[in-house]
């Protein structure tokens, strides 16, 4: 085939150009993101039921989603939450590749069916199914720059104007508002209601039949009588429209003529909907919601969408309004995909400096030049038909793929350079013998480190995502590496190339070079002679660094994924349960002077009522954003020391997130200690504490602590019921008085300019406060009189939950942690299974999130590998129709293996995926040094060489195209294992393993390969003897 296109030179051209179009259309095109989606589809359902308690909550809504969910198919898992500010969220969480949009609609139809089973006040508000990721994309805030608009004037624009738009960007899963619309406010006066003989339920009902819509139709409407010749449509005004309005509903009509009017005993006005969270900004009052991307949504291009609608509608904001995106993770992922981009050019550049040192020839070093671009882009073509993004992932597999692409050109022209120097031949002539000596061993290079990647892309879960990136990127960059040397290079070499000038002097420089590396080669072979007469001593020492290897493996560190410096950290705040809005913001007030002071800190976010453990005036959530450069670490550490002398009460945590958004909200393990034997809520508690406690004094662990809300002081209202009946007392009464007053009711709703906005009754907050103005509270008997609380409810204090949460059904409480300093997030997980053993019986944990997934990663891993070694030895048994020359091949694995651990492991660093995805690359590439060596002597073994002559001849021919492929390869992952700023983790964690498997990998191969040639072949022959 190569002869074809060293005849046809232009036809290679074609096909080279045709791939680079296709490349070029492609890159366009293509998605930019950070990590492809990696998480489990998931769905999230969200109820609410104002006034109600966590209990109410999880018995009346929960449980019945959660009976229905067990049946959706491909469930993986499902947790639920529900607290005290009314909210109850399912998240359901499916099998990777379910399809998500045919999920939410499983679940919407199955909700459906118990619809009619919920509470009243739950189906008036609705439930929600959304599927989003489970964090943050970013932040948009609205402020008021000169003070001109108020909280609630500017969250009512947030929620009119601008919160719908932004759901209709294309990517987005779901805007969560975090500011409340305006509602028409009944703030009523129990004593006053008293006074006249009313009842909360009284102004519910005057609402309800005064403020309400009127379609009176229209005056000769068909069917009319004979001769009406018009017809007039009829107007009424029915629903209330301002707060004059809802002052004027007559409650009571009395005897004289005269009316009792809501204004008389209540307070109006248009106010907030609900109270339960309020945001900031650099420490100024805002509005403010937070974008979730929606599976597989391209995180780069919906920001850019969403800043782009954003700056859209700021043309129509009322002067002295101002928006921001003050917490953004896009720009990390654009710095991120920049800095592996200049990884790659580093990588290319310092692989073109190895080859012209080798080749010393301008036009030797082009032709590699040419087909790596090429290669390139036929790789990006591929992959945007198969579904792919430019990520980080993709993006190192083409770092990596760099070295190897050139690889092949390499050996090319080395070979056809030598034979134009030793037997002085035409470029095309040399070009024809060089193809038909190395062809076969191109083939055999391709092949196997093809196949290796295979078993990458078989790989199950979130794992198996991240495997298929480097997969794709790799192999499909080999495949057209090995087609172009088989086409466009020999092309190349037989038209650029120069005859041998042997007149003509090299520069001092390439003559002092060579000197070197000739006399190196000299000396390396009187070592391999040297090694060889004593291959039994060689051998025991390959098995005492494959003992070595497995002692260091074992004893590696592992985790998931290197923890990222991302610009931005987060600080949760859980103030004691019986904490005040209030006290909560006073504690966030701390922080945001102290982030003031900080010169690092750019600006901050900050969120109270909400927190990922869950919501309530106690929670509290501060994003604090970093000036580029500023080390998240030095911030965090410098937060831990100031909260711990400003903050007293409470738990204060500040986390770096989750290197991958959508496997958590923060970085650390999570688990899930269930309570599977029904042992109650007290018992869980129990084991909560007792797990807490061991974890406290373990050494391997640091910030355990228990997710949600903590337990606190509630007030059980215990109804007697006999003596309610006895006075004539319904329970319903009872229960609408105490609901309304006290949690509000959402009676019906009013228009207000253009948006129809909630009327909402409860107790004015002078009447609410402590236990005695329930009591007070009055509702009406059979008779038509009132009846005091206190002569029906019997108060008792006692602890109970602000927060109750399930998993798979069970009780649950969530866990979040971190390992010690020095200690990996396996060992970390190990320690917490260790302790969980030793719970109570009846109790269990499940690991969730990125550590589910990490435990998955850490199972598949060993079988990753031994697959990837199965495979190559199959395909070089089939490629040399032999069992020998592959397992002299195989043989030189552990050799690149224990430098990659020994490079890991001497760095501090752990085994990750990364690093494995890197021990996988080193065996193919070891295998490809061997390969070059172990083809050659076969050849000459055939020619009739004895053996050790043949191993001896191979290792000098194919010591320079071994040291420059590899030292170029080696060269490339360099900036990969320097890497500083945005991603520099993951680049390090991949290019460390990769550079120290590759040093002993070249090193000790080129030593060893002729030893294990001889003695496996040897063995061989000596047994083929035998049996003859």
């Amino acid at each position: 085939m190569a002869k074809f296109f060293i005849d046809r030179p232009v036809f290679a051209w074609v096909i080279a150009i045709a791939i680079m179009l296709l490349g070029a259309i492609a890159l366009p095109q293509m998605s930019v993101a950070r990590f492809p989606s990696v998480a489990p589809p998931s769905v999230s359902v969200f109820a609410s039921y104002p006034g109600a308690t966590p209990q109410t909550l999880n018995d009346s809504v929960v449980s019945l989603i959660e009976r229905e969910m067990s049946g959706v198919k491909n469930l993986l898992y499902f947790d639920s939450s529900s607290d005290t500010s009314g909210s109850a969220t399912v998240n359901a969480t499916f099998r990777p590749g379910t399809n998500v949009e045919l999920a939410q609609v499983d679940v919407q139809n199955r909700l459906k069916a118990i619809e009619a089973r919920l509470p009243a006040a739950v189906r008036q508000t609705g439930i929600t199914v959304e599927s989003a990721s489970s964090g943050f994309l970013m932040i948009v805030s609205l402020m008021s720059e000169d003070g001109r608009y108020d909280e609630v004037a500017l969250a009512d624009y947030m929620t009119r104007r601008i919160v719908d738009e932004l759901k209709r960007v294309p990517g987005v899963g779901r805007v969560q508002n975090f500011s409340a619309e305006r509602a028409m406010r009944i703030w009523i006066d129990p004593a006053k209601l008293a006074g006249f003989g009313l009842t909360a339920r009284d102004v519910t009902a005057a609402i309800t039949e005064q403020n309400t819509q009127i379609a009176p139709g229209a005056l000769g409407a068909e069917p009319t009588s004979n001769g009406q010749r018009v017809t007039v449509p009829l107007t009424a005004d029915g629903q209330l429209k301002t707060p004059e309005d809802f002052a004027a509903i007559s409650l009571k009509a009395n005897s004289d003529g005269s009316s009792v009017t809501l204004d008389k005993v209540a307070r109006i006005e248009l106010g907030r909907q609900s109270f339960g969270t309020a945001t900031r900004e650099h420490g100024k009052v805002a509005a403010s919601a937070a974008i979730q991307l929606s599976p597989g949504a391209n995180a780069v291009a919906v920001s850019k969408a969403v800043n782009a609608r954003m700056a859209d509608l700021s043309r129509a904001f009322p002067e002295g309004v101002s928006w921001s995106a003050p917490f953004d993770t896009a720009p990390f992922v654009r710095i991120s995909i920049e800095k592996v981009l200049h990884t790659q050019i580093e990588a290319i550049i310092l692989v073109f400096l190895v080859m012209y040192l080798f080749l010393q020839n301008i036009r030797y070093t082009l032709i590699p030049a040419i087909v790596a671009p090429i290669a390139l882009l036929g790789t990006i073509a591929v992959m945007l038909v198969a579904g792919y993004s430019i990520n980080v992932l993709t993006m190192f597999g083409m770092v990596l793929a760099i070295g190897i692409i050139v690889d092949d050109a390499i050996v090319v022209v080395e070979n056809v350079e030598r034979l134009m120097h030793e037997e002085q031949l035409s470029p095309r002539d040399a070009t024809v013998r060089a193809m038909a000596e190395i062809t076969p061993a191109i083939i055999g290079i391709t092949l196997v480190l093809s196949a290796v990647f295979i078993p990458m892309a078989l790989a199950s879960g979130s794992v198996g995502t991240i495997y298929r990136q480097f997969s794709m990127a790799m192999a499909v960059s080999i495949l057209f590496s090995a087609s172009l040397a088989l086409t466009l290079t020999p092309a190349l070499c037989a038209t650029l190339l120069k005859p041998v000038d042997a007149g003509r002097p090299k520069n001092r420089f390439f003559r002092a070079f060579d000197r070197w590396f000739d006399a190196t080669t000299a000396r390396y072979q009187h070592w391999v002679a040297t090694l060889l007469r004593r291959s039994g001593r060689m051998m025991a020492v390959f098995a005492l660094i494959v003992g070595l290897l497995g002692i260091a493996f074992v004893n590696l560190p592992s985790s998931f994924l290197p923890e990222e410096d991302q610009g931005y950290y987060m600080t949760s705040f859980q103030l004691p349960a019986d904490a005040t809005a209030t006290r909560t913001l006073e504690a966030v007030t701390a922080f945001e002077r102290f982030a003031a002071t900080r010169p690092g800190v750019q600006t901050t976010q900050s969120i109270l009522g909400f927190g990922f453990s869950g919501s309530g005036a106690n929670a509290a959530m501060i994003y604090t954003i970093l000036k580029p450069g500023t080390d998240v670490r030095a911030e965090i550490a410098a937060a831990d020391a100031a909260m711990g002398k400003a903050i007293h009460e409470g738990q204060v945590m500040n986390m770096m997130p989750p290197a991958i958004e959508e496997l958590g909200t923060s970085s650390g393990f999570t688990l899930k200690l269930e309570d599977r034997a029904g042992k109650g809520r007290q018992a869980l508690d129990t084991a909560r504490d007792l797990l807490l406690g061991h974890a406290a004094k373990s050494e391997k662990l640091s910030d355990v602590y228990a997710d949600g809300l903590p337990g606190g002081t509630n007030v059980r209202l215990d109804i007697d019921r006999v003596k309610a009946r006895a006075l004539g007392v319904s329970f319903t009464a009872i229960s609408d008085m105490i609901g309304t007053a006290l949690g509000s009711s959402y009676v019906n709703d009013f228009p207000n300019e253009g948006r129809l906005q909630q009327v909402i009754v409860q107790a004015d907050a002078s009447h609410r406060m402590n236990l005695n103005d329930v009591l007070r509270l009055r509702v009406r008997n059979a008779s038509g009189g009132t009846v005091a609380l206190a002569e029906l409810v019997t108060p008792v204090w006692q602890h109970g939950p602000l927060q109750i949460a399930n998993f798979d059904g069970y009780p649950a409480i969530g866990i979040t942690g971190s390992p010690a300093p020095g200690v990996s997030s396996g060992d970390a997980m190990k320690a917490m299974e260790a302790i969980a053993a030793d719970l109570p019986r009846g109790f269990a944990i499940e690991w969730t999130g990125a550590s589910l997934q990490e435990r998955e990663a850490g199972a598949q891993a060993p079988l990753l590998l031994a697959l990837s070694m199965l495979v190559i030895f199959l395909v070089l048994a089939a490629l040399y129709e032999s069992w020998s020359i592959p397992a002299a091949v195989m043989l030189v694995v552990p050799l690149g293996l224990i430098g990659a651990v020994s490079a890991v492991m001497l760095r501090g660093m752990t085994n990750d995926i990364f690093f494995r995805v890197g021990l996988i690359t080193i065996i193919g590439l070891s295998a490809k040094n061997a390969i070059l060596i172990v083809q050659f002597a076969k050849r000459y073994r055939e020619q009739g060489m004895g053996l050790i002559d043949a191993a001896l001849a191979a290792a000098k021919v194919r010591l320079r195209p071994i040291v420059m492929t590899s030292l170029a390869f080696t060269l490339g992952v360099m900036p990969l294992m320097l890497a500083r700023g945005a991603s520099a983790e993951t680049q390090t964690a991949l290019g460390t393993g990769v550079f120290g498997g590759m040093v002993t990998g070249t090193v000790l191969a080129v030593l060893f390969v002729p030893v294990f040639f001889v003695v496996v072949v040897g063995l061989a022959e000596r047994r083929a003897r035998k049996g003859a």
